[in-house]
């Protein structure tokens, strides 16, 4: 299942492949076009799809959280800036034993999927489990949407760990601007995620669903957390 994913993303990954080669002489572009390349990889995809899903619903339902925006785009951000440091600090004898690491982190991601699309269906409540969060936590989602983003970037899979720890790191280290690079590569693996939020803010569908029918929200939140369930069994299929 995953070669044959793999296959199919990389017609789509392959244009902004080939412009992240020539651009290699500009480590910024270079990074930032490695990081669009990884947003498409089979591991990525999944994590992006049920982003945009997550938040392109609620954007549509409740109008546009750019704090929740910001806080999942920085979960990614943090992310892969704390990978990209501790291969500095601990070198490549420590790199070559990450995959180790990244293996469960991988599995996981495909059941969170199923357990946010169960809850996306009023399956269960999570008043439960924010009983045991501060308070200041519990009034927000954006503490949520950092996590996500953290966690969905350590969804790694071959095609990703040779993107950013054989192709970024090296350029990372040997350029003046190496430190910025891992920040600027989750950028772009947050580019379609931002595009759907930008496009839901310019045709000014923010709440929308809600603002012509309550019932019509719902109907929204219910169909989201279905293609959730989906995404994730696809998932699990694909990398277990």
């Amino acid at each position: 299942m995953f070669e044959m994913v793999d296959a199919i993303s990389q017609i789509f990954r392959e244009p902004f492949m080939n412009a992240a080669n020539q651009a290699e002489s500009i480590p910024v572009l270079f990074a930032f076009l490695l990081g669009v390349v990884g947003a498409m990889a089979p591991c990525q995809l999944s994590g992006n799809i049920s982003a945009m899903t997550l938040y392109g619903t609620n954007s549509l339902r409740k109008g546009i959280s750019w704090k929740e925006t910001f806080m999942y785009v920085l979960g990614k951000i943090t992310a892969f800036s704390g990978l990209g440091l501790i291969v500095v600090l601990l070198g490549k004898e420590f790199q070559r034993q990450l995959p180790l690491f990244f293996e469960p982190m991988r599995l996981i991601l495909g059941p969170l999927l199923i357990i946010i699309g169960l809850y996306m269906l009023g399956v269960f409540s999570l008043k439960f489990f924010m009983s045991f969060w501060p308070k200041k936590v519990n009034k927000s989602g954006k503490w949520g949407a950092f996590l996500l983003g953290f966690s969905f970037s350590l969804g790694f899979c071959p095609t990703m760990f040779l993107l950013f720890f054989v192709i970024l790191m090296p350029v990372s280290l040997a350029s003046t601007a190496g430190s910025f690079l891992p920040a600027v590569f989750a950028l772009g693996t947050a580019l379609p995620f931002l595009f759907l939020i930008f496009v839901i803010w310019y045709l000014e569908l923010g709440g929308r669903a809600v603002s012509k029918s309550r019932r019509i929200g719902e109907r929204v939140q219910q169909a989201a957390g279905i293609f959730m369930i989906v995404v994730g069994v696809f998932d699990m299929l694909t990398f277990w």
